[in-house]
C-alpha cells in the first residue's frame, strides 16, 4: 500500500467523524456511557464479521500487553475523559481544548524515526487551530469559571492521550489493524462497566433513534478508527493531523444541512482558515522557505 493510498484511507475517518454529533443527536437521551458502549460493541462486530473470509484475522488478537494497554488506553481512555469533560465543563469549551489534538499529532510526529517536522506542517497545524478557535467563539466565546477547570483539564488530557494514541499507533506498525476489533470489544466491556456503575439505562425510543446508534456504531465509532489505524501506521501522519481540524466544520455544516444549526458568517471564515491550513501543510521545502530538518542541516 502505497502513503498515498493509506494518506486517503486515513482522510475517510475525518468524514466519518464529522457526521458523530448529527448521529449522536438523533439518538434521543441515551448516557454516554451506554452509547458509547452499544456503538463500540458495533464497531467491534464490525471487524469480527471481516474475519469471515479472513480467519487469519482473529491471529491479530494476541497482541503484547503494551499494544493492549495502547489500544484500551487510546479508545476507551480517550472518550472517558472526554466524556467527563462534557459532564464537567460546558460542551464548546470542552471541544475546543480537545481539538489540540491535530496539533499535538503533528508536533509528535517529529519524535517518530525517519519522520522530519517542516514548517509548512506546524503553520498548517496552527492555522487550523485557529479556524476551531474561531468556531467556538463565534458560538458564545469562552468560560473560564473555576468550578469548570476539572473538566477542561480531562478535555486537556484527553487531547493528550489522542495524539500519542494515534503517533504511538506508527511505532507499532506491525500490529495488524485487525487488532482494533479487539480493542473495541474491550472498550465497549468498560464502557458497560463505568455505565452500570454511574449511570441509569435508556433505551431508544423508536426506529430512528436505533438507526442513529447503528449508524454510530457502523462508522463514527466503528470504521472510522479501522481506516485511521491505517492512516497513522502507513500514511502522512502530519497531513493527517492537519487535516483534523476540518471534522468539527464538517460536522457543524452537517448540523447546517439537517436543520439543527444556522449557517453564519463565522463559520464560512472557519472552513477558509482550515482549508487554508491544509493547503500550507501540503506545500514542499521549496515552496515554503524553511524547515525544521535537524538531520539535513548537518
Amino acid at each position: 500500500m502505497t502513503t498515498r493510498t493509506a494518506t486517503t484511507i486515513g482522510l475517510s475517518a475525518i468524514l466519518l467523524w464529522s457526521m458523530l454529533a448529527l448521529f449522536t443527536a438523533a439518538t434521543g437521551t441515551i448516557p454516554p456511557f451506554q452509547l458509547n458502549a452499544m456503538c463500540f460493541l458495533i464497531g467491534g462486530l464490525v471487524g469480527v464479521m471481516s474475519w469471515v473470509a479472513r480467519p487469519e484475522g482473529i491471529k491479530a488478537l494476541k497482541q503484547k500487553p503494551i499494544v493492549w494497554a495502547l489500544g484500551l488506553g487510546g479508545l476507551f481512555g480517550y472518550h472517558a475523559l472526554y466524556f467527563a469533560a462534557l459532564r464537567w465543563a460546558p460542551p464548546a469549551e470542552s471541544g475546543l481544548i480537545n481539538y489540540l489534538w491535530p496539533l499535538l499529532i503533528v508536533l509528535f510526529s517529529s519524535l517518530l524515526p525517519g519522520e522530519h517536522l517542516r514548517r509548512a506542517h506546524l503553520v498548517g497545524a496552527l492555522l487550523g487551530f485557529a479556524g476551531v478557535v474561531l468556531l467556538i467563539a463565534g458560538r458564545g466565546g469562552f468560560d473560564a469559571r473555576s468550578e469548570y477547570l476539572p473538566g477542561y483539564l480531562c478535555a486537556f488530557v484527553a487531547a493528550f492521550v489522542w495524539g500519542g494514541y494515534s503517533v504511538l499507533s506508527r511505532r507499532f506498525g506491525q500490529v495488524p489493524t485487525d487488532a482494533v476489533a479487539g480493542f473495541c470489544l474491550a472498550t465497549s466491556a468498560l464502557s458497560w462497566v463505568c455505565h452500570f456503575a454511574f449511570e441509569t439505562t435508556v433505551w431508544p425510543e423508536n426506529t430512528t433513534q436505533w438507526l442513529a446508534v447503528l449508524a454510530l456504531g457502523l462508522g463514527p465509532v466503528g470504521a472510522a478508527f479501522y481506516v485511521w489505524d491505517i492512516g497513522m501506521k502507513r500514511g502522512d501522519i502530519r497531513f493527517l493531523g492537519v487535516a483534523s481540524y476540518a471534522t468539527p466544520v464538517l460536522s457543524t455544516l452537517l448540523l447546517v444541512f439537517a436543520g439543527y444549526a444556522e449557517p453564519t458568517l463565522i463559520l464560512a471564515l472557519s472552513c477558509g482558515l482550515i482549508v487554508a491550513g491544509a493547503l500550507v501543510a501540503t506545500l514542499t521545502p521549496k515552496a515554503f522557505s524553511g524547515e525544521v530538518d535537524p538531520v539535513r542541516r548537518k
